[in-house]
């Protein structure tokens, strides 16, 4: 199985880049064999080689579900609608995207979110999110064990 890791988000707006400051992290672990981590920013279109080879996609962002900021959600993609869940600007639908990989095989996408306090401009993440950061890479490394 081939997995990806997507870190997702505005560098530009605090704690909207919580997914690209994980992949940052997770880029300097030892990862599983098979396990490609990609740095997308908002850039999500640039992923479409690689998600055209992906088993399974695990999608690292800033959630809005209504917890307390450095909460930490995994969520099916499939369970995953709307403005609610994925706080970032980008607006990305990964269906859409997995369509234009010509994805035939929909790959199983699992979102790992956490939940903003600061979405301003800012590089730095808020205090709860930086302290959150540490268990959203523990919580992608169990997934990357999963299989």
């Amino acid at each position: 199985m081939k997995t990806l890791v997507l870190g997702i988000g505005n560098l530009l707006l605090g704690d909207e880049g919580v997914g690209v400051h994980a992949a940052r992290e997770l880029l300097k672990e030892d990862l599983p064999a098979k396990t490609k981590v990609l740095e997308v920013g908002t850039a999500i279109l640039e992923a479409l080689p690689v998600l055209e080879t992906a088993n399974r996609v695990i999608i690292l962002d800033a959630m809005k579900y209504e917890g307390e900021p450095g909460s930490i959600y995994s969520i099916p993609h499939y369970q995953c609608r709307g403005s609610r869940c994925i706080a970032s600007m980008h607006g990305f639908d990964i269906s859409k995207v997995l369509a234009l990989a010509g994805h035939g095989d929909s790959p199983e996408v699992l979102v790992l979110g956490v939940e903003p306090s600061y979405l301003g401009w800012s590089m730095e993440l808020s205090p709860q999110v930086a302290e959150a950061l540490p268990l959203l890479l523990e919580a992608v490394k169990r997934e990357l064990k999963r299989n």
